[in-house]
């Protein structure tokens, strides 16, 4: 180890191939952090070059991101956190505002997906659950129902919890077997509808540009619009996770009249109901990604005032930290929505946002 007084020494080219080398293994892995993958692929293609040339050329700024990458010599200091999974950190990282840390300047928001689950039985505990729970003011909650069974919890759950449906059809109701309209949401008293989910992507079917269309016909009949985006996992492996992420988001901007009533969630596939939840990290550089897309293609005040909340297996266990996440605007919940005492420990995270002003 060199001694505190000793001057700095530069890293040889040799060395700096070395790191590489180690470094390659940990960038491999789909759960090591984005940013930290994509920022050393040039490391990586450079080291043959380094060596023969025996210099440090600056890193090359990569689009899409906000974090920019720092000269190859810095690429040695932080060798070791690459090893423990931890990204770079942004120089331009914001401070909190007011006494809570959200990026965002709605209030903290918890949506519940009960997805294709319950009896009547079950529901009518879950909502008794519900009712009784304690639950922080500041945050808007959500649960959504299977559509048979919104009637029931509309007219027995507390009205401090608003109503979503898990879907609806792209335009006025009419001859279109099996589906929901907006028409139909809204008369039994649904305020929220989800859509872009990934079941329905990936399952269902649906495509960007329809998913787009479907959430401005709900925008323009008065219903907000739970907006879902992710990766799945060969596309987050293979360095695609914006790229994604961005032409959903765009199929929603070209089609959405405001954004006044949108929460976006960013849902990884590869986290959804699998147990695998996204790191804080990995969470917060995606979100930062999104707010960056919407900054630039829609608008900054969009950008400040839309929610960017997470999904994908999160659960009382883990939401916390998740929380603590600047980014991080609130959650959309699947198996833990369907425990009342839980899912009102996810609402209460947003405490754990909370600093001291």
């Amino acid at each position: 180890m060199r001694n505190a007084g000793a001057p700095h020494q530069p890293s040889s080219p040799s060395s700096i191939s070395v790191l590489l080398e180690r470094v390659t293994v940990s960038s491999l892995s789909p759960f090591c952090p984005l940013t930290t993958r994509q920022s050393l692929r040039p490391y990586l293609s450079m080291a043959s070059s380094l060596t023969a040339a025996g210099t440090q050329p600056s890193a090359p700024s990569f689009s899409g991101l906000r974090h920019t990458c720092p000269k190859l010599e810095a690429a040695v200091s932080f060798s070791h956190r690459v090893n423990s999974s931890i990204r770079l950190v942004s120089s331009s990282h914001r401070s909190p505002r007011g006494v809570v840390a959200m990026a965002g300047s709605g209030k903290f928001f918890v949506g519940g997906n009960w997805k294709c689950n319950g009896t009547k039985e079950s529901i009518t505990k879950l909502v008794s659950d519900l009712n009784t729970a304690t639950l922080e003011s500041d945050v808007d909650v959500v649960v959504s129902p299977p559509f048979v069974y919104i009637d029931q919890v509309k007219s027995s759950l507390t009205d401090r919890i608003e109503i979503s449906g898990q879907n609806s059809w792209v335009g006025k109701g009419g001859a279109f077997t099996g589906e929901i309209s907006v028409e139909q949401l809204k008369d039994i008293g649904c305020k929220w509808v989800i859509l872009g989910h990934s079941e329905r992507r990936h399952v269902i079917g649906e495509k960007d540009e329809f998913i787009g269309k479907k959430a401005a016909y709900a925008l323009s009949e008065g219903l907000g619009v739970i907006a879902c985006i992710g990766e799945k996992l060969e596309e987050r492996e293979a360095g695609k996770t914006f790229d994604v992420c961005f032409d959903q988001l765009k199929a929603f901007a070209d089609a959405v009249p405001s954004w006044d009533k949108v929460v976006v969630a960013y849902e990884p596939v590869w986290a959804i109901g699998t147990g695998k939840v996204a790191s804080p990290q990995q969470a917060q550089e995606v979100h930062v990604a999104v707010r960056d897309w919407l900054k630039k293609n829609v608008s900054e005040e969009v950008a400040s005032k839309t929610r960017i909340i997470y999904g994908g297996s999160v659960n009382g266990g883990n939401c916390a930290e998740l929380a603590k996440e600047e980014d991080i605007d609130g959650f959309l919940v699947g198996g833990a929505s369907l425990k009342g005492p839980e899912f009102a420990t996810i609402v209460n995270s947003v405490t754990s946002k909370k600093v001291a002003a």
